[in-house]
């Protein structure tokens, strides 16, 4: 087993500066912000049972589902970590319908960050694993002054790091800046990230499929063929493929990450446009998981390639092994209705 030497996420993020006689320090200065970040919101996480932060605050967010306490206080501390530091120019959250400007008072940056505070916050009460997803984009509007929604529905393909932070039996820092992916587990003892996952490789093939089986019923033919496929007993191909499913993005991506695997959230008759939202959740991991040699994928198009058309945008998203997704999109092209073709 190669040994892992020791190196905090701020070192390793300053030895990769340094490779890079053209980098200016700001991207560094940002995931260092957001590291911040995710210590206070990981704290908060680990004492949610104990204090009174638990439970909804009666309030529903722009697409109508109920906000828990937990989601308004990682929403906020990650503005609060990110506002002032003079290398943004605007914010996004999946939490608020609008843009989030800089504050007057602060210095205005060239970077653009989009984030889901806490993903899969449904499981918050079960003490299942959720996580904090962002996406950092260069602005693309003229001039020196605030943001404009312009700069936060780029293509995916436009982004320049992106990375989540899993609240789990352990915090993990996960990120990429378009030179692999890495990472790093919160040591609480001194309070300082430290590298557990070098230059993660995600599996080209797998043998497990993420997927909420019980909205079968309205699925793509496509798509009810192929999960019977994986079913099917053939030990040729590997098959049976497990079933692994947790119910948060974060979660599941994670694991499959580092095991190999893919996760599925398709559109169907209910949703045709599917659930998850595409600047936020499907961007980021996206461009995680092409870094780490997976795929992406809306069934049809490469996802990173999609252009957005608002800032809240859902989209279907089958992501993980190269093999099996690229395996996926046979499934939906070869089974696609009449009608659609």
């Amino acid at each position: 087993m190669e040994k892992i030497k020791f190196n905090t996420l701020a070192r390793h993020i300053y030895e990769e500066e340094r490779k890079y006689p053209e980098a200016t320090g700001e991207l560094s200065d940002l995931l260092h912000d957001l590291s911040l970040a995710a210590k206070v919101i990981s704290l908060e996480v680990n004492k949610a049972g104990l204090v009174d932060i638990l439970g909804f605050t009666g309030n529903h967010n722009i697409h109508g589902e109920d906000v828990k306490k937990l989601d308004v206080f990682a929403h906020e501390m990650m503005i609060k970590a990110m506002d002032h530091g003079g290398h943004l120019c605007v914010m996004a959250s999946e939490e608020d319908e609008d843009i989030i400007h800089i504050p007057p008072s602060f210095s205005i940056g060239k970077y653009v960050l989009l984030f889901d505070p806490l993903d899969g916050s449904s499981n918050i009460d079960a003490n299942v694993s959720i996580g904090t997803i962002f996406s950092i984009y260069r602005r693309v509007s003229k001039g020196d002054g605030p943001g404009t929604i312009e700069d936060c529905i780029q293509q995916g393909i436009k982004q320049v790091a992106a990375g989540y932070i899993i609240y789990g039996s352990s915090t993990i820092f996960v990120y990429t800046a378009g030179k692999g992916v890495y990472g790093f587990t919160l040591d609480p003892s001194f309070g300082e990230f430290i590298l557990s996952h070098p230059n993660i490789k995600t599996p080209k093939k797998s043998r497990i499929y993420s997927i909420n089986e019980g909205n079968y019923l309205y699925w793509h033919p496509g798509l009810k063929k192929y999960i019977k496929w994986l079913q099917e007993e053939d030990k040729s191909t590997g098959r049976p493929y497990s079933s692994r499913y947790i119910g948060s993005m974060v979660a599941d991506i994670h694991r499959n990450l580092l095991y190999g695997g893919i996760f599925m959230y398709p559109a169907d008759s209910r949703n045709p446009n599917g659930k998850l939202r595409l600047m936020y959740e499907c961007n980021p991991m996206s461009f995680i998981v092409e870094q780490a040699g997976g795929r992406s994928s809306n069934g049809k198009q490469r996802l990173l390639e999609v252009k957005p058309e608002s800032l809240h945008q859902r989209t279907p998203i089958f992501i993980g092994s190269e093999e099996d997704v690229l395996l996926l999109e046979k499934f939906i092209k070869e089974y696609e209705p009449a009608a659609e073709k």
